[in-house]
């Protein structure tokens, strides 16, 4: 350590002295590591937010939506299929033994919402009482509604955090009542969901239970005035059992509704799980290429600081010949070159890791992408430009170490 100390401070001061050249160098690498860094935030952050997204849906579930369609349309389709409704989800669970559990959602025309303190513009549903347990929903205060609730039509409501804070600024907002169109609900619970960054994920909405109000699915059915030939339920999600493969199951309900239905596809079938796949496949085929380009700028990089070392050679060939002549071994040339060319790859990683943080944050706040910070990434960025480094500053040391002490004494 004491003999390389001096080695790293002979290095500085040989790079300070040539500023221009040294800072062209280092442009190569700093590009080259922020770009890795970059690319590696990015990856890994879109990927936390694909699972945050997914986990929204449930990844075990699938998601069954009625189709929406004019109403010459519909009049059509209603000969044939009366849409989604309750038989479906019985038929489901007595006839496929992986489906392990439901929940059915009933969206409710909404026009007027308010409390005595606020209006909003939040959109109102149906759901059974299975809903919150299989998109994992996590209360703020109060209680979830019950199968008592959907049972007795009771005119209760569960209110999604925006929902909440809108109508209820600044106070709680369980056991006061929320109007929605004609009927007054009293609040029996308030849900805590993260915001998320998407309003979509590969084409399905998500995110929208912040600004929802939750009813039994009864009182929607029988309390709210319901669209003339509208479907009993709009959305159902049948949860799968975690052994059984959801692409197998979804093509079993898919057989099941289509013989339900009349062989009317009056709805699309979603599989999450499905959707998270592809998602990887994109995300990989997306780190391939940011990788590609990363690993190009590191190169042009290396190239650079073998350059920069090959003229340094050239430059200082009177200095080699005279430390040989003073008893400097060629292994003690080689290692004060290699020492240059290393001490520089340090410094280009350490500005490309800072340049690469603010890179990710700055694309990710244009682009709404999500990012997440890696030490990893910074790790394996670093040890990268350290190699780099070396590799690319071995060639010019050795071909230093290789000069004739008197024939470099004699050169101009």
């Amino acid at each position: 350590m004491e003999k390389l100390k001096p080695l790293v401070l002979d290095a500085i001061h040989e790079l300070a002295s040539q500023k221009l050249r040294t800072l062209l160098t280092l442009l190569g690498m700093i590009f080259g590591v922020g770009a890795v860094i970059a690319m590696l935030n990015i990856g890994e952050g879109a990927e936390k937010e694909a699972l945050k997204l997914i986990d929204s849906m449930g990844v075990h579930n699938l998601i069954i939506e009625g189709k929406e369609y004019q109403r010459n349309e519909l009049k059509e389709i209603r000969e044939e299929s009366l849409g989604l409704n309750m038989a479906d989800v019985e038929a489901a669970l007595q006839t496929l033994p992986f489906v392990t559990g439901y929940s059915a959602e009933k969206r409710i025309k909404t026009y007027a919402v308010y409390s005595d303190a606020a209006k909003s513009s939040s959109e109102a549903v149906g759901v059974s009482d299975s809903y919150f347990s299989l998109t994992n929903a996590v209360l703020a205060e109060g209680r979830f509604l019950t199968s008592s609730d959907d049972l007795n039509v009771a005119q209760v409501a569960v209110l999604g955090s925006d929902s909440a804070s809108q109508l209820f600024p600044g106070q709680s907002a369980v056991g006061q009542f929320v109007k929605i169109n004609h009927v007054w609900l009293q609040v029996v619970g308030v849900l805590h969901l993260p915001k998320l960054n998407k309003n979509d994920f590969q084409g399905v909405k998500l995110g929208g239970d912040r600004n929802r109000i939750f009813v039994p699915l009864s009182t929607s059915i029988k309390k709210f005035n319901n669209e003339y030939l509208s479907s009993e339920l709009d959305v159902i999600k049948l949860a799968v059992d975690k052994n059984y493969d959801p692409v197998l199951a979804a093509k079993a309900v898919s057989q099941l509704l289509k013989v339900r239905h009349g062989e009317t596809e009056d709805y699309t079938l979603v599989i999450p799980s499905e959707l998270l796949a592809q998602q990887k496949q994109t995300q990989q085929i997306f780190n391939i290429v940011m990788a590609c380009v990363a690993g190009i700028s590191l190169l042009v990089g290396g190239i650079g600081i073998m350059n920069i070392m090959l003229a340094n050679v050239l430059e200082r060939t009177k200095e080699i010949g005279l430390l040989r002549a003073v008893g400097a071994t060629q292994r003690d040339i080689k290692l004060q070159f290699i020492t240059e060319s290393f001490v520089i790859s340090v410094l280009g990683g350490v500005l490309g890791v800072v340049f690469g943080l603010l890179l990710s944050e700055v694309i990710g706040y244009y682009s709404q992408w999500a990012v997440t910070w890696s030490m990893w990434a910074i790790v394996l960025s670093l040890s990268i430009c350290m190699l780099v480094g070396v590799a690319f500053g071995a060639f010019p040391a050795i071909k230093a170490s290789r000069l004739n002490p008197i024939e470099a004494l004699h050169s101009d």
